[in-house]
């Protein structure tokens, strides 16, 4: 459970990391930050696997680059969710979802436990 939480806060700082760095994406502070960890997180357990499986012909045809295309397009679903959350060009939206993706999987290889389930 704690490391459930923890990777909401993780994402809610990387976030506020890229809206500093990134032109074009913008966050207002923690709160909305961890409220967009909070929906991103939803809409990737929710609304993804229906369109990687509704696209899943597309991600074969080009070799799954397709699915960096559906990660932009969850977390633009995201910012037009959250107030305070903006992200104002392509190159930004791309750029933020490839970080934010690699985070992640950073976080969830640190995070493991030392079993294999």
């Amino acid at each position: 459970m704690i490391r459930f939480l923890l990777q909401f806060i993780v994402t809610g700082a990387t976030m506020l990391g890229l809206s500093s760095q990134l032109p074009g994406f913008r966050m207002e502070g923690w709160k909305p930050a961890l409220v967009a960890a909070v929906v991103l997180g939803f809409v990737n357990t929710l609304v993804k696997p229906v369109l990687q499986l509704l696209t899943f012909p597309i991600t074969i045809m080009t070799l799954g680059l397709w699915l960096l295309i559906l990660n932009a397009a969850m977390l633009w679903l995201t910012q037009r969710l959250v107030g305070g959350f903006e992200i104002t060009n392509v190159a930004s939206l791309f750029l933020g979802s490839i970080l934010l993706s690699l985070v992640g999987m950073v976080w969830k290889a640190a995070s493991k436990d030392g079993d294999s389930g």
